[in-house]
């Protein structure tokens, strides 16, 4: 059986990870990369050379002697954990294919249960908040979904008591391998809530293909934001 190269695509290893973010120091290195890719610009008068103040950890502008913190207006900003712990966190949140718990975490940073469930719960929120604003475009695969358990009794299937309507959508290529992936909750699967849905989550040219449910023809009324939907 051929291998399925979506299972099988390269992650970081544990040795790779430690080689890279194994000390404080690579930590802030690599920080102070992703906040000044073209090197150190004040925040107060745009100089560029500055200083570090070692002892309390932080950067001094040589022009107006504005002092910053690597860390400040990022999600580590009055942290308490060591920046190698957070990436720590980083690491095992994406590189397992199951999620890793807050108590599992607790165990594999040596911290506490309340801190390791903050730290995951603030990571979890920002990578949400980043793929919210994220659209899928090219070839999309929508369905539609419920979350919600089995109650004895009442209405069965769609539209049930208890039950929580969402929209399930994969961008794939054209081998139909899947690149991204979203979860939207919506209030109905009524012509208009889609339309809401599509404006803001499809890219304008993109093929939709659903399963034919009579609210998924909604798409069409916006060809600008969806070129065909098959089914």
């Amino acid at each position: 059986m051929a291998k399925n190269m979506v299972q099988f695509q390269k992650g970081m290893s544990i040795p790779e990870f430690m080689d890279n973010y194994g000390t404080e120091q690579q930590c802030r290195d690599t920080l102070f990369k992703l906040r000044w890719p073209n090197g150190f610009v004040c925040p107060r008068c745009d100089n560029k050379t500055y200083c570090e103040i070692k002892k309390k950890r932080r950067l001094q502008c040589n022009r107006c002697r504005h002092q910053t913190s690597l860390i400040a207006g990022t999600i580590f900003q009055s942290t308490h954990l060591p920046l190698r712990k957070w990436f720590l966190t980083i690491f095992l949140l994406t590189q397992s294919k199951n999620g890793i718990s807050a108590l599992e975490l607790c165990r594999q940073l040596g911290v506490s249960y309340n801190a390791a469930w903050l730290t995951k719960h603030k990571l979890m929120q920002v990578m949400l908040e980043n793929n919210d604003n994220e659209k899928l475009l090219d070839r999309i695969e929508v369905d539609d979904a419920y979350l919600g358990g089995r109650r004895s009794g009442g209405k069965r299937g769609r539209g049930a008591e208890g039950k929580t309507p969402f929209i399930a959508a994969v961008e794939t290529d054209r081998q139909y391998y899947p690149l991204k992936m979203k979860l939207n909750k919506v209030k109905s699967f009524q012509n208009e809530e889609i339309k809401q849905w599509c404006l803001k989550n499809i890219y304008p040219g993109s093929t939709v293909v659903s399963d034919g449910l009579q609210c998924f023809d909604a798409v069409c009324f916006y060809t600008e934001t969806c070129s065909s939907l098959s089914c």
